[in-house]
Parts: structure tokens; sequence; C-alpha cells
């Protein structure tokens, strides 16, 4: 017999009774009921049921041992008593009449309990991760994981990709985010980058003729945590394509994207609908416009209306000050809401102020026709033509936003989540994917003025030289686009561009002199002069899809051992303060801000 187990903790079955058996695993919880002490014994398979009677030599043993004690029993499968059979554990028809036992490691008092579904706070599971791992939910979440990352690169080497790895210590890069700096030893004065993405290797990937490139790349970014964003590091699905369009690129990842979801589409016990190849296409302006956001969720069927037309000049005199100083309109339909009561539409109300709005304004039809402050004021004939162009009618009403044209863009977008979620729009248990195409090249920076790029840098200018060079750079769109499922970005990407005339005057003009450029991006431009096939490509975020599928809010809970809010690794203690001797060797000297309170000199 093996040392350590004959079985795994979820292989026994009614047809092994009768037969010896060692299992090896973690004291999961026991229960005292007199003459018999029980033991749930769990490793990562499964649990089984233990059963030790008094006057058993080993029963002191075992009801002295903490639960998460690690022990190896051996003994006799039997079959359960009638009325004692659990259907809901696979090995829930046996259990295992233990004779010896084993202490391979006797556990402290825990600090969390692995047993059960309490909470726990944040600081606490992530300094105890490895035991917060135990936990069912969190062992499952990570098991999806790896399997979601298997049957990616199983899609993708089916798609004619070959998987390549690209360096981890390379050269800053203007992506967006800070990055990660690492000082090299040997070169006094100068620092290595993490990589925020593979996006240059990737690209001289294809300049070196390997046609269709992807790894589950690991990136690294100095940025601040959110709820679908990891600090510090996460993983993306990036691939690059050659002699491609964007069309091209979407029907490669399409099906690769769909077959992911739909092989884990009741992971949480309940079918879910995904959206089928090809996916839609919302071009950057019109999302903008009708979902006031550029990371739509299709799961809400409202859609907002520019009704600035019907306020210019008109009765409403507030809104008409807006139209008339160059502000828009945006309704946020509200279909069925007519009927709710006032309270509902004075909570929206005093939302709308919480998030620094004015307000927000409505319109009601019921069956004598529209209600509100707003109908008072406006002719009947606007208000007739503002139903009209949100499709409303009797029983439905619609909100209001009027502001410049993009803070009423951004605010109707969350107005429209609101009032979806609200209402009970959305659609349940699907995955609703998009691609949001023709991003603006360029953008101005508020606080400069100055002219910037809105995405990734490298990306084909749609016209090429000749739009670079005729027209307003905020006119110019790009090959870019992200794909979203549920209003979640999962990832961005373009048409690359490989021209080196061309990306020249694109960093001309944002800001960047072609020397700049040429010290900076010198290893692609200079491989481009070599020969360039058109490509492109994308990279969705791997933690992000493993988040939707188990149905996570939170993109901790599909990361194995993830930093806290602030980016600190509280279990292995990081980031930590290096000996003096360590940084003389790197030629580093501390420049630290004093320390609050602290009084200087």
């Amino acid at each position: 017999m093996h040392a350590y187990r004959t079985h795994h903790c979820g292989a026994l079955r009614a047809s092994d009774a009768g037969s010896p058996a060692r299992l090896s695993g973690w004291v999961h919880r026991k229960r005292d009921h007199g003459s018999l002490l029980f033991i749930d014994l769990r490793d990562h398979y499964g649990m089984t049921q233990c059963v030790v009677a008094q006057g058993s030599p080993v029963l002191k043993l075992l009801e002295e041992l903490r639960p998460e004690s690690v022990i190896t029993v051996t003994g006799d499968v039997v079959p359960r008593e009638a009325g004692t059979v659990n259907a809901k554990l696979p090995t829930g028809a046996i259990e295992l009449r233990v004779r010896d036992v084993e202490v391979q490691s006797s556990a402290e008092v825990l600090p969390i309990q692995v047993a059960g579904e309490a909470e726990f706070p944040e600081e606490l599971r992530l300094r105890y991760r490895f035991l917060d791992l135990r936990r069912e939910r969190q062992h499952r979440n990570l098991m999806l994981r790896s399997q979601v990352i298997s049957s990616i690169r199983r899609r993708m080497i089916d798609q004619g990709f070959t998987e390549f790895q690209t360096p981890i210590l390379t050269a800053s890069s203007p992506e967006g985010a800070r990055d990660f700096l690492v000082p090299a030893r040997l070169h006094p004065g100068k620092f290595y980058a993490l990589p925020q993405a593979p996006q240059q290797f990737k690209q001289l990937c294809m300049v070196a003729g390997f046609d269709r490139y992807f790894q589950i790349a690991p990136c690294f970014r100095d940025e601040a945590s959110r709820a679908d964003r990891s600090p510090g590091e996460f993983y993306q699905l990036d691939f690059e394509m050659s002699f491609v369009t964007q069309e091209d690129v979407f029907a490669a990842i399409e099906p690769v994207l769909a077959g992911v979801f739909e092989e884990f589409d009741d992971w949480t016990g309940t079918k879910r609908a995904v959206t089928p190849a090809p996916f839609p296409r919302i071009p950057y302006q019109q999302a903008m416009l009708e979902y006031g956001s550029d990371k739509p969720d299709l799961r809400n069927p409202i859609k907002i209306t520019d009704v600035s037309a019907h306020f210019a000049g008109g009765g409403f005199g507030l809104f008409a000050k807006v139209t008339a100083s160059g502000g828009v309109v945006r309704a946020i339909p509200a279909p069925g809401a007519a009927g709710r009561p006032r309270s509902f539409f004075d909570g929206l109300n005093e939302w709308a102020r919480a998030e620094g709005q004015g307000g927000l304004g409505y319109i009601a039809w019921d069956a004598d026709g529209a209600k509100g402050p707003i109908a008072k004021n406006l002719e009947a004939d606007r208000v007739a033509a503002i139903a009209a162009a949100c499709g409303l009618g009797a029983g439905d009403a619609v909100f209001f936003v009027a502001n410049k044209a993009a803070e009423a863009g951004k605010f109707s977008g969350a107005v429209r989540n609101r009032v979806g979620r609200d209402l009970g729009l959305l659609e349940e248990n699907a995955f609703r994917f998009c691609w949001v195409t023709d991003f603006p090249m360029y953008e101005r920076n508020e606080d400069t003025g100055q002219i910037e790029f809105s995405h990734n840098p490298f990306s084909m200018p749609q016209g090429g030289l000749e739009a670079l060079n005729s027209m307003d750079p905020l006119d110019i769109k790009a090959f870019q686009y992200d794909i979203v499922c549920n209003g979640i970005e999962l990832s961005s990407g373009a048409i690359r561009n490989h021209r080196p005339d061309i990306m020249i005057r694109a960093f001309e003009i944002a800001g960047y002199p072609a020397e700049e450029v040429e010290h900076r991006f010198g290893g692609m431009l200079n491989a481009f002069r070599y020969g360039a096939p058109p490509h492109g490509g994308s990279a969705p975020g791997i933690d992000r899809i493993v988040m939707l599928i188990a149905d996570e809010p939170a993109i901790r809970e599909v990361i194995l051992f993830p930093m806290n809010q602030q980016a600190e690794d509280l279990m292995m203690g990081a980031p930590a303060r290096v000996p003096p001797e360590r940084l003389k060797e790197l030629h580093i000297k501390l420049d630290l801000p004093p320390v609050k309170g602290s009084k200087p000199g």
C-alpha cells in the first residue's frame, strides 16, 4: 500500500465498499456524535467522510487534532447507513472506517476558518492567502482559471497561432501607465523596465516572419487598483497576425472567446447565453452617444438619444440655455417607469445630485398624457417629438441630462446603467460581446491643451500618411478597437503602423520629435526599414475573462496570490526595504519624501 494514499479524497464510490483504502488530506470538519467521531477529510480532489468508533485506539489522537491538520488515515470502505447518504457529495454513498492514523502536520489555531462560508477582512485573507485558497470557492476559482487558460491555448493553436515567450527585462515604452523599473547593476544609472505589454516584441515577431504569434503574457503596470484591475501585474492573451485587416483579426479571435465562454457557460450552476460570432461592431462615436460609454453593456436594452434640437429655443428655459451655449441634452428612456411611485423619480434626482449633477429632469407618460415639470413648460409638439425620437408611449418615462457634450455623455451613461438596474431591464445569465471600433487617433489634454495619443501610439491611422498631413488631428480615426463583454473591456487592439515614415509623422503630431522617436523606438523602426508586413492583433485580459465566467465582483478572487489595493503583498511582505549595501551595489541613493508629521532638519 502506498505510504500516503491509495485513493484521492474524491475517488471512493459505492463499488469500493469492502475494500481497504488509505487517504491523506486536511481535517476539514469534525463532528462528535458521542459513540462516533466523524471527520471530513479534504484534499485537492474532494472530500471523504471518515468515522471512528468509541474505544478505537486512534480516537483520542483525532479528538485532539485541530481543523486543517494534515493526516493519513487507513481503514475499510463501508457503505453509509440508509438515510445518511449524501447525494450532493460524489463520495456520499460511502465512508471510511478508520483503523490507523498518522499525523503528518498539526495545525495551530486558525486565523481564518476554511470550512463554511464566513466572510473575513481582505487583509486577513491576503495575509493568509494559502489558507484562503483552501476554501471551496477560492480553490474552484483558481481551477477555473487553469482550465480557461488551457482552453484558450488549445483554441489558439487550432487557429494556427504559434506560442512564443517575449522578454521580461526590456526598455520603457509609452503604453499609458507607469513602468516598473529594474536597476541595471552592470550599467550604472540605467534601468530596465518590466513590460506593460509585449507590444514591440510581438510586432517584431511579425517582422521576423512568424505569421501568427500568441502567448499568455505577464504584464506589469505601476497603477492603482480597481475591481476589474489588479495592481502591479496581470496576464493577457497576447496575439498578433500578419497580412490582416481589422475584420481578419475579429474573425480569428471571436471563435476563441465565444468558444471559451460557451465551454464554461454553466460554471456557476446556471447556463448562460453567449453572443454568437460575429459580434456586433459599434463605432466609438455611436457608442458614446447611444450608451454613454466606450464599454457598453449590451445586456441593458436602453439606448440614449440626443434631443438637443427639441429643447433649442423651447419653453423649458434651463435646457434652452444649455443648447444656446453649445451644450447638449441627452435623453435616457425608462420603459415602463411611469407607473413607479414618485419616490422612484425623487430617488434618482437625489442620486444625481450626490454625483455632482444639478439633478435629473424627467417626463412620464400615462393614459392622460405627459407629466412632470419639464412637460408643463415645454411645448406639446416638442414633448411629442421627444417621445417619438425615443420610441416611448403611455406607461414609459424618460430622464434628461443637459451639459457640455463630454460631461453629458459620461453622466448619461451612468444614468443608463442606473435606470437599467433599477427597472430590472438587464438580461440575466448572458455574456454579451461587442467590438467598439474607429477610436480617435488623438485627443487634447484638458490640462495642457496639447495633442496626445488617445490609445495605442503604434496604431495605423485611417487614411495613412495623407490623413496625418491633411486632416485636423482630432478628426483622424485609427484602426483601433476594443472588445467588451457585459460592460467590461477585455482588450484593446489595433492594426499596427508598420511604416517608419507614418510612425515618425504620427509621433510628431503628438509632440515627439523624430530624434526622440528614433532614440526610444529605434529597434522597431530599424526593423520596419527592412520590410515589415501589415499586421495587427489584440490582447484580451485573462484575469477579466475568468472573473466574468466565475461571476466574481473583484478580480483578486481569480488571482492566485493577489496584492491588496495599495499594491502590497501582505503574505510575503513586498515591497520591502533593501539593505544599504545592496543599494550601493546598484549605484542607487534614496531621496525619500519626508514622513508625515515630522519636522525638517
